[in-house]
Parts: C-alpha cells; structure tokens; sequence
C-alpha cells in the first residue's frame, strides 16, 4: 500500500509554532462559516423573544431616556444650547454600545464554543470574529435610529452641525471600538478557561467602565466638576477620564455629529495604538491559549 505524498493533500492541520499565528488565507477559507456563525447569533438570539429585533432599538432608547433624567435634569449637567440632552445621551449609548457587545460576546468564547471546538477543527479565532461582525449589524440598526432622530431634532435647530471636514473618523472610530473590544475580550476569554468567575464580572465592569468613558457627559465639564467638588479625588480621577481611549472615542463621535466637544488628532492616533496594541496582545494570548484550553475547561 503506498503511502500518499504529504504535497499531494488539499490541507493540512499542523500545531501553530510561532507566536502570532494568524492565517488570513485560512480565514477567508473559512469565510462561510464565518457568515452561517453571524447569521446564527443575529436570528436565533431573538427567535423566541416577544419583540424580536425591536430589543435592538428598545435598549438604546430607554437607556438614553433615563441618562437624560437623571444626569441632565436630576444632576443638571450642562452640554450646550444647540444639542437636545436625549440625542447628546443617544450618541454617546450608540458608539459605547458596539464595544460593550463585542466585549462581552468574545469574552466567553471559549466557554461557550467548547463543544465544537473538541469536535471539528477551524480557526478558532472565527469566533470572535463571528460576535464582532454581528454586533455590526446590531450597532447599524441603532445607528439608523439615532439618524433618525437626528434628523428630527435638526428641525428644532437641537442637533448640532455635522462637521463635513471630519467625518471620515466615523468609520475609523468604529475600527477602534471593534478592536477594543475584540482584544479585550480575547484576553477574558483565555482567562475563564481557568477562571470561570471572572465571567460574572465582565457585565458588573463594562458598567463601571461606562462612567469613566464619557458616555453621558461631555469629558471637559466632567473634569472640571470633579476637580471643584472633589478636589483630593481629581488627580486620580480625571487621568482615567482624560486618557481612557474609550473616551475619546465616544468624545470624538459626538465632535463628528454635533460639532461640540474637542477634536484632539493626537488623542485618536494614541487610541489606535492602544487599540492595535491590545488586539495584538489579545490575539497572542487567544492562539497560546487555544492549544491546551480543552484540558482545562
């Protein structure tokens, strides 16, 4: 019996040698699966839900309903004549959402996936894939909705001006909000492999993080109010607001769409370092971990 020449295989499946190990070639292999994987977690997440898809909007809008009242009318922040609160608070939820789904599905990648990963081979790595891509047509739906009352509030003159000359960082801000969350939750997601708790912790953090990423205040008000009202605090807080990454992202949007705010390229171009940084980071711990994390969950 002969014995088949190794070159004469369509594939083949070798342990990963080098640190960072990602075949796009075996990717784009894999492209289908990818799309039958994000056509998975979009119709059956709400398949025997009451509202449905409508959750998507639901979310936003009662989140931003209840910022408005309590941060703008209880605790009376200021964010400017020509911008409605309800849309200054919208913005901030819209962006702060995409990062927020993409953490929190890739954060339990392997935990959840287990099953098929002990069964059939592919990239693993095409599972956060799958929750990234996904929750980019979750983050496009409530896009169309703050469009949408965009327009409606420009009618009234409260929606601000769009500024023409920086709206190319739309798409560069999404990148960066993907790529937080993506690496971020890599790093989580190898980490339950041995630390199951650490799953519970992911929704109780992306909240705390929420209030130091200028979601629902504008990041130059926040640090001036800390610092008369809390003025033994300030030096601790107001570095976490000022350089969170996330932050000035959400501030950038808002800069985008309503023209308020500050526009800092330096700030933007520190963001897409730490935002490379932490998915490469993420990556190189995801691939390490996917070698042996069977024998450990």
């Amino acid at each position: 019996m002969n014995i088949k020449d190794t070159n004469d295989w369509l594939y083949t499946i070798s342990p990963k040698k080098k640190m960072v190990a990602l075949n796009f070639k075996e990717i784009w292999r894999y492209r289908d699966l990818l799309i039958l994987f994000v056509k998975r977690d979009v119709i059956t997440l709400y398949k025997q839900t009451v509202l449905g898809p409508i959750w998507y909007i639901v979310q936003p809008l009662i989140t931003s309903v209840i910022f408005t009242i309590i941060f703008n009318g209880i605790a009376s922040i200021e964010i400017g004549n020509d911008v409605h609160p309800f849309l200054f608070n919208l913005a901030g939820i819209t962006i702060w959402n995409y990062f927020a789904e993409c953490l929190k599905g890739t954060s339990d990648s392997f935990k959840k996936n287990q099953n098929i990963f002990s069964k059939v081979y592919f990239p693993r790595v095409i599972m956060p894939l799958t929750t990234v891509t996904s929750a980019l047509l979750k983050f496009g739906i409530q896009f169309l909705i703050f469009i949408g009352f965009y327009i409606y509030f420009s009618s009234s003159g409260q929606s601000g001006t769009i500024d023409i000359s920086s709206i190319w960082l739309f798409p560069v801000l999404v990148v960066l909000m993907g790529l937080l969350g993506l690496g971020l939750g890599m790093v989580i997601s190898s980490m339950t492999t041995k630390y199951r708790d650490l799953t519970f912790l992911v929704s109780f953090g992306v909240q705390l993080l929420m209030y130091i990423s200028a979601v629902m205040y504008p990041i130059d008000i926040a640090i001036d109010k800390i610092s008369n009202n809390f003025p033994k605090t300030s030096t601790i807080i107001n570095p976490l607001i000022e350089n969170n990454p996330l932050a000035g992202v959400v501030e950038t949007f808002r800069y985008v769409f309503f023209s308020q705010g500050e526009l800092s390229l330096n700030r933007i171009i520190i963001t897409t370092i730490i935002s490379a940084v932490i998915a490469l980071v993420g990556l190189v711990i995801f691939n390490r971990t996917e070698k042996s994390f069977i024998d450990t969950v």
